[in-house]
Formats: structure tokens, C-alpha cells, sequence
């Protein structure tokens, strides 16, 4: 049941138009590697004109464990790939402390574009807005029917709620595992770009062990 309703979910997705566009965003069962290709000359939205490049998810085709965050940083932007700036950087030691090969996992993002704005000669991170979300999620839904992944993990609220809904709220429900169609293991977490901003080192410090503490019941189903 889950898997046709994930077809058929995917297959409406599919239809979405691009506004310059009649081509549909991707043929329907494409794999990663022709999802990856095609999204490259995605402007269902107009991120495209801020970022430097689509940055589409990245991992095994095989993997069984898929973390979702919210769009790539200016690292991120700049070489093309998902989690390799600070955030990543913090993902992999939090994912090693666990007991999680990151070369194992598949990891994206719900936005593949770079929002940002200037400040100064720096590029600021600027949170997508629903439209923005709701423009990228054919290419997130496309991903979870290719790679059809045993576990989903929600890095973020941006990311929970484009996938569990508007209402969702991580501060209710992390670190559970919640009724889903779209794996049979779904929860979501914070971003490990929120412990980077936390005031202080032992804030900092007791963030990271809650994220791993999180990590760790993804072994629990693994």
C-alpha cells in the first residue's frame, strides 16, 4: 500500500509544469542519477537565479537510511554537493559517534538551491519560503521513490514539514518515530546547523549529545 501510494503521489508530482517550461520536471521512475541530470535546469522556482548550481542529493543507491535538511549553504553551493560545510562537518562526527558510516547514507536537502541574501562581501543564509519548498518537493518525492529508503530523517523544521506538514513541530515529536507513507521509519530532528548557533560551548556541547542520543535509534530499526 505504501509503495502505490508513493507512485501515484509521484506520478501526480511529475506533472508539475515549470512556468518556462512544458517539459515535465522528470519522467516518472527516472533513477537518481537521471534525476541528478535533470534537475540541473530546474527553474520551477527562481532560486535558480541565486544559486550558483542545483545541488541535488547524494549517496548510495542503495542506501536504506536518507536524512533530509533544509537547502544547501554557500559551501554546499559552491562545490555542488549536500552536508560539506560546517553543518556537514558536524553531521559526520555526530553520525560517526553514533555508530552511522555517512558513506552509507543518502543525504539531500528540501530546497536544491541556495537562498540567500548580501552582507557585506559574505552570502547569508535565508530560509526558504512555502512556495519555494512546495516548488522542490517533486524532486524530494522523486528521490524517496527512487532510493525507497527503510529510514527517513528530518534534519530541521523546514524539512519536517515538507514532508510530515505545516503543522508538524520538532520540539513535540523529535527524536520519534512517526506514522508515515513515505518509509516505514520517519523522524525528524534538529539541523545540525542549530547547534553551531548555540550561545555557548556547553550548550553547544549538550546539543550535540541529544543529536547523537537521536542518531542512535536510527540503529535501533537499521
Amino acid at each position: 500500500m505504501r509503495q502505490r501510494e508513493s507512485v501515484l503521489h509521484l506520478r501526480n508530482m511529475a506533472k508539475r509544469i515549470p512556468r518556462d517550461s512544458e517539459k515535465t520536471l522528470f519522467p516518472l521512475h527516472a533513477s537518481l542519477d537521471e534525476l541528478r541530470e535533470a534537475s540541473k535546469t530546474c527553474k520551477a522556482c527562481d532560486l535558480w537565479k541565486l544559486g550558483t548550481q542545483t545541488v541535488f542529493g547524494e549517496g548510495l543507491p542503495t542506501a536504506k537510511i536518507m536524512l533530509v535538511g533544509e537547502q544547501p549553504g554557500n559551501q554546499e553551493d559552491l562545490e555542488g554537493k549536500p552536508f560539506v560545510g560546517p553543518a556537514g562537518k558536524l553531521l559526520d562526527a555526530a553520525l560517526e559517534e553514533a555508530g552511522i558510516d555517512r558513506k552509507t547514507v543518502y543525504v539531500t536537502n528540501a530546497v536544491k538551491h541556495f537562498k540567500w541574501e548580501p552582507r557585506g562581501k559574505r552570502r547569508i543564509h535565508k530560509k526558504p519560503n512555502a512556495a519555494e519548498i512546495a516548488a522542490c518537493r517533486p524532486w524530494l518525492d522523486a528521490e524517496i521513490a527512487a532510493l525507497r529508503p527503510k529510514i527517513i530523517v528530518c534534519l530541521g523544521a523546514t524539512a519536517a514539514q515538507a514532508l510530515l506538514g505545516r503543522d508538524f513541530r520538532i520540539a513535540q515529536h523529535r527524536g520519534e518515530f512517526v506514522k508515515s507513507t513515505l518509509a516505514p521509519h520517519v523522524m525528524a530532528t534538529v539541523h545540525p546547523s542549530s547547534i553551531l548557533r548555540a550561545p555557548d560551548e556547553a550548550t553547544r556541547e549538550d546539543e550535540m549529545k541529544k543529536f547523537i542520543v537521536d542518531l542512535k535509534k536510527i540503529t535501533q530499526v537499521h
